[in-house]
């Protein structure tokens, strides 16, 4: 005997709900195995897959800045932010872990030697990476040091 629609609605919930892991999995590595084949589709269709992913946030609007406020609280979200703030600022560097993980570790300006915090709002002892504006360096980052003393530029 056939099955109601409904029957089958409930199999193949299920059956997704089973295989979820496997199914991520191998997704996981068919995009690994296909970048060159997936560039390729989404240059030639662009307007295609921007308009679909412009649907897809309409949609799911709340779920996603929900996912992106939660992400953002995590170590790798506030690592991610803060590393593309410098990139934004115009600070150049080779490997932006090594920094990011010399920032987080100095705890005492490197100048006027004050304990360092981490502040949402810079206060005079706010954690900052002091870096040259000028353009020919490669790597233009100076010292680690205070807000206080960053703003007096005492590495000039």
């Amino acid at each position: 005997m056939p099955w109601t629609k409904e029957e089958t609605k409930e199999y193949n919930r299920l059956y997704k709900l089973n295989t979820k892991e496997k199914t991520k999995e191998y997704n996981r590595l068919y995009n690994l195995n296909n970048t060159e084949k997936n560039k390729e589709y989404r240059i030639q269709h662009k307007d295609k897959v921007t308009e679909r992913n412009r649907l897809y946030y309409l949609k799911n609007k709340e779920k996603i800045t929900e996912q992106k406020k939660e992400y953002n609280q995590t170590e790798q979200g506030k690592k991610t932010k803060r590393i593309s703030n410098w990139k934004g600022q115009g600070i150049l560097c080779f490997d932006w872990n090594l920094l990011y993980d010399l920032f987080i570790s100095t705890t005492k300006c490197e100048f006027c030697k004050i304990e360092l915090t981490i502040d949402k709002k810079p206060t005079s002892t706010t954690r900052c990476l002091d870096h040259d504006h000028s353009i020919t360096d490669k790597f233009n980052v100076r010292a680690v040091l205070c807000n206080c003393c960053n703003l007096k530029d005492v590495l000039k």
